[in-house]
């Protein structure tokens, strides 16, 4: 199984500007995001040129974090050509994380 791209604040914008993108912001010492990561990349190998999913390492980026409003990891946020559209804090089932970015897309 392949691993979420990690993108850094400066990649954060073009990387959520077009089309609908699902970003993970977790740590590497965070329990919950290592659970939820596989889940997202095989939700977003599911969903194919649907969806892209990314992550960003909240340690890494903090300023971007801290202006995104994530309050707690892993929080998830679905941005539309680059609006956040929707954002949930704390892992989910598979079922769940279709659930949230289907309803969104």
């Amino acid at each position: 199984m392949s691993k979420l791209n990690v993108i850094t604040a400066d990649q954060f914008p073009a990387a959520t500007a077009a089309g609908a993108v699902l970003v993970e912001f977790g740590a590497p010492w965070c329990g919950p995001c290592r659970t939820l990561e596989p889940l997202v990349v095989q939700v977003g190998e599911e969903l194919g040129e649907r969806l892209a999913v990314l992550k960003v390492d909240v340690d890494a980026s903090q300023d971007l974090a801290a202006d995104l409003g994530v309050m707690s990891v892993p929080t998830l946020m679905l941005f539309k050509d680059g609006r956040k559209v929707a954002a949930r804090a704390g892992t989910l089932s598979r079922t769940q994380l279709l659930d949230f970015v289907q309803d969104a897309l």
